[in-house]
């Protein structure tokens, strides 16, 4: 799909390159696992169909988890008629509508294609923006669908989650059971978690450098085609303040998912989760929509939300 969406090639080269080595590491990781475990139509079979269901019920999943609800024109007009200049603007395909009911002021995109995409609000971000702002915020997202990273990003993540669930159920499996395997078994055990701890502390590095690419590209892009950066720059620095005031045992529980919002979920103080974020600084993020405003001619205040 073509749309009006300013392309970026350095993300289509980021995303190819990063997909390329996820896949080698895939398949080094379940080649392991085979000798390991001794039976590659287990290994093999389970994680086609984890992939599969990743890819194909990315949307689902991602709503049911952040409990999203499809909406429809009647029950938020505003919503629906700011997507549809959006799309036409950027003549792309209207995504599914979806609100989450959650104080956390957030959005985010997910789907296969652009034809399979939903994009996700929460109330609480509706309620904090004003309308120039949730432009911004929709513009970043529909960037991502136009630039298909959504995509790319989902299918990225699967091998993270297959080796955190295989060191889940070896760690259980050595307390549960430990006094009932010989030695042999224990070892085996072991050299599965470690290969598992391996492969997804390097899939964690890769996903995260094309992550907070891509963020930088939607900003760009989102910023681009609305010709408003100031206003996106606007919700950033006011949902930023506003999420850390959420309290910490809600954001933790949305964390795992920060890879897909539009600002990840991050509390007053983040430390160290700061350096391993699945999104550029808040710094970074406003510097660069200063540099469009820039090349826009405008004032990094001018039209602004009030």
């Amino acid at each position: 799909m073509r749309s009006r969406f300013q392309p970026d090639r350095r993300l289509t080269m980021r995303m190819g390159a990063t997909l390329f080595l996820l896949g080698l590491l895939y398949v080094a990781f379940v080649a392991a696992l085979i000798v390991l475990l001794k039976s590659w139509v287990l290994v093999v079979v389970i994680a086609a169909a984890l992939l599969g269901a990743q890819y194909w019920f990315s949307d689902r999943i991602a709503l049911f988890a952040m409990r999203g609800r499809v909406v429809e024109r009647e029950e938020y007009p505003q919503l629906h008629g700011v997507i549809d200049r959006l799309c036409a603007t950027a003549d792309m395909p209207k995504p599914v509508v979806a609100v989450s009911d959650m104080e956390m002021p957030n959005a985010f995109a997910t789907g296969r294609n652009a034809d399979h995409a939903v994009v996700c609000v929460t109330t609480g971000l509706l309620r904090r923006l004003e309308p120039a702002e949730l432009e911004g915020v929709l513009a970043h997202e529909l960037s991502h669908v136009a630039h298909r990273d959504v995509a790319v990003i989902t299918v990225a993540s699967f091998l993270g989650v297959i080796a955190g669930l295989v060191v889940r159920f070896t760690f259980y499996s050595q307390m549960f059971g430990g006094a009932r395997r010989d030695q042999n078994t224990a070892v085996m055990l072991m050299a599965v978690m470690a290969v598992s701890v391996a492969v997804y502390s390097i899939s964690f590095v890769l996903i995260r450098a094309l992550s907070r690419y891509r963020e930088l590209a939607a900003d760009r892009a989102g910023a681009m085609l609305t010709g408003r950066p100031s206003a996106l720059a606007s919700a950033l620095t006011k949902l930023s303040g506003d999420i850390a005031k959420i309290p910490t045992r809600d954001l933790r529980t949305a964390q795992a998912f920060n890879a897909f919002y539009f600002t990840p979920a991050l509390g007053a103080t983040p430390g160290l989760q700061r350096l391993f974020s699945t999104h550029p600084s808040l710094e970074q993020r406003l510097e660069q929509l200063g540099r469009i405003s820039s090349e826009l001619g405008q004032s990094p205040t001018s039209g602004q939300a009030g």
